[in-house]
């Protein structure tokens, strides 16, 4: 009897552990998360980084039972809140809002406060958004080919607008230049409405920048579509043609909405992030608003999107050499 009590007790204690390992499982390592999470996100709010740093919070926070806060850190081309995160402890719980900016960083800033590749573990990229390269309807410019032509014709007399130095309009107007052998003049503005009035009103003949601010102009007549900046059309705008399209062969570049933690954050946190944003990104409800706007949904491996950060650096840097990409 005695031996038969112990089998029980011990068959009792072996399913209790294994139920505490199914239960510690299901909430991630450690029982990660068990306190509030900060999401750093490096811009004002109300853009479309800020609005969907606030949709995967909310989802996050059902998932989870924990509190997930973003706490708008903008500043020094986003290197203030870049900086923050890359020194924060590495347990999960404080997460960067990462984008195009810190892989253009160590081509812009001789003294770049963080190293984007060992500084942080990357999670995944869950979105991106084509550039559109817009004209003025009384520019004599319909397409790539045009533009190109004309630009070799009129090297330096051909402006383009864009939100301001070192945004993804900049980034992808530096590329083109030396992509396409041109040398257009970037006309820098504090902020896309601004660059966008002038262009609407001639002032300004190109605009460059991310599809959510031209599309609706596009769409009413207002400003023609040369081109999107990715190697596929974007859903938004099907009938515009990419770049690469239109002979600049390879030619892919677009604003990126990915997610970053501190380098040496335990590799099943990452894990356990990137799948679960992938997951959200899924959801009709996250997809709905952000889809108008010109997104294309990722979801990629945290392997997958270290690589392309590294191409990016590679990329970034290579422009930055060849066209004199600079911060200021």
């Amino acid at each position: 009897m005695r031996r038969t009590a112990r089998i029980a007790v011990a068959v009792s204690l072996l399913a209790a552990a294994q139920l505490c390992l199914a239960a510690q499982s299901a909430v991630g390592p450690s029982g990660y998360p068990v306190r509030a999470i900060r999401i750093v996100v490096p811009y004002a709010p109300g853009g479309i980084s800020d609005r969907l740093a606030r949709l995967v919070g909310q989802e996050l926070t059902v998932a989870w039972s924990q509190q997930v806060l973003v706490d708008n850190r903008p500043g020094a081309g986003t290197n203030l809140g870049s900086q923050l995160v890359a020194k924060a402890t590495p347990d999960g719980y404080t997460i960067l809002w990462a984008g195009i900016a810190n892989t253009v960083g160590p081509a812009l800033y001789k003294d770049l406060p963080y190293d984007p590749v060992k500084d942080f573990a990357w999670v995944t990229n869950m979105a991106k958004v084509p550039v559109l390269i817009a004209a003025h309807r009384s520019f004599p410019v319909k397409n790539a080919h045009q533009l190109i032509e004309l630009a070799k014709r009129q090297p330096d007399a051909i402006a383009f607008g864009t939100a301001g130095i070192a945004t993804s309009g900049h980034l992808a107007g530096a590329l083109f230049n030396t992509m396409a052998g041109v040398r257009l003049t970037h006309v820098p503005y504090r902020g896309a409405g601004p660059a966008l009035v002038d262009s609407l009103s001639g002032q300004i003949p190109l605009y460059f920048g991310a599809m959510a601010s031209p599309m609706q102009h596009v769409k009413t007549g207002r400003l023609n579509a040369i081109a999107v900046t990715t190697l596929k059309r974007s859903a938004a705008l099907p009938e515009v043609q990419t770049l690469d399209e239109q002979g600049v062969k390879g030619f892919e570049t677009a604003t990126w909405y990915g997610v970053a933690v501190p380098a040496g954050t335990p590799k099943d946190i990452v894990n356990k992030l990137a799948v679960e944003i992938a997951r959200i990104i899924k959801l009709p409800e996250v997809r709905k608003g952000l889809e108008s706007e010109g997104a294309d949904f990722v979801g990629d491996t945290p392997e997958e999107l270290t690589a392309f950060v590294k191409q990016e650096i590679a990329k970034w840097g290579k422009v930055a050499k060849q066209s004199g990409l600079k911060a200021e």
